[in-house]
């Protein structure tokens, strides 16, 4: 099997992923009790999912029983750009490098079944594989680590001192037995760069963030209006925050996206505000098609860009928010006349 999996990850190297390590599906034993204290205490906020299917999301075991071995993959999409220079700029919008270009999930995806495909072809069809990214409920942050890939830093992302933090993550379950590799150490260190850069203060420990305050969750997943001590401190970020992944020390060794369709698409790197203020339901589908911030829809998307017309102290940008204050939508509504009180009284 030694030689079987040196071919596996040189595939995996072909197809575009820049790492490739093993590990037993019952290696993340800690899982568990790790997510059910996160759901307990409430910081997964509006994301039920987490706490509905918590008993596949903590055990890959459960998720399914045959599986002998997960083959954990890599795929870098660091930003050849600094992505806090865009915060100096309270006129445009600040998304997250990770949703500058294409859908990961269908980039990731078809590389994933290129390498189950390789991996059926050379053992034969009795070999059973089920692909997983970021779309079902697999600790793939754990696995990567169990199996060597980096480890979770403090900001509870994947590290690796080969490849930074900014690393997309796909798994392979598979009935095959291969041989797994070892876990990778903690080399966080008394570092608390990613900790002290957050300007929501989302995470309450090391190692332990409350979604309810992190912009990511707040512009992505939370749904209504942001509570309003929050929102002076969203800034400009109107899809995710990169705040944290970009002060890591370990990105000085991050390895260049191989995939041009996961780099920024030039419009997407830094849009003005009132331009995405005016976007109606079709033009907002038109010019995401293809991205991941599609999934939000208009009228979430609107209330953000709101937020940073509110924080822009860019009183010319007054009439995008006033032209909202009626909206449909009670959230984009609500957004606009806090985005127009906010300018007043400059």
């Amino acid at each position: 099997m030694d030689d079987l999996k040196e071919r596996l990850c040189r595939e995996a190297d072909a197809a575009g992923f820049v790492a490739c390590r093993v590990c037993r599906p019952d290696a993340v034993p800690e899982v568990p009790a790790q997510l059910e204290a996160f759901v307990a205490a409430g910081y997964h906020g509006q994301m039920q999912w987490m706490a509905e299917r918590m008993a596949w999301r903590s055990n890959p075991v459960a998720l399914w029983p045959e599986a002998r071995s997960v083959i954990m993959l890599a795929e870098s999409y660091t930003p050849a750009h600094d992505p806090l220079e865009i915060l100096l700029h309270p006129d445009r919008a600040a998304i997250s490098v990770y949703a500058q270009g294409r859908d990961y999930h269908d980039v990731v995806k078809k590389r994933l079944k290129r390498v189950a495909r390789w991996l059926i072809a050379e053992t034969g069809d009795a070999t059973q594989v089920k692909v997983f990214v970021d779309t079902a409920p697999v600790p793939e942050k754990a696995l990567a680590a169990a199996a060597g890939v980096g480890w979770q830093g403090k900001h509870t992302n994947m590290v690796s001192r080969e490849l930074g933090n900014w690393v997309f993550l796909g798994a392979i379950f598979t009935t095959l037995e291969l041989p797994p590799d070892a876990a990778e150490e903690d080399h966080c260190g008394s570092c608390r760069a990613c900790l002290d850069i957050c300007p929501t203060e989302a995470f309450v420990a090391p190692y332990q963030m409350d979604a309810r305050k992190c912009i990511s969750y707040l512009t992505i997943e939370h749904k209504g209006p942001v509570p309003h001590n929050i929102r002076g401190r969203m800034g400009n970020r109107i899809y995710g925050c990169d705040d944290c992944l970009a002060v890591c020390p370990w990105n000085k060794f991050a390895v260049a996206a191989r995939d041009i369709r996961l780099l920024p698409r030039p419009e997407l790197k830094a849009p003005g505000l009132a331009e995405l203020a005016r976007l109606d339901d079709a033009a907002f589908r038109a010019m995401f098609s293809g991205s991941p911030i599609k999934r939000i829809g208009r009228d979430r998307f609107v209330r953000n860009v709101l937020y940073a017309i509110g924080n822009s102290g860019t009183p010319d940008l007054g009439p995008a928010a006033r032209g909202l204050t009626e909206d449909p939508d009670p959230a984009v509504a609500d957004a606009a006349r806090w985005a127009v009180a906010q300018l007043n009284a400059l």
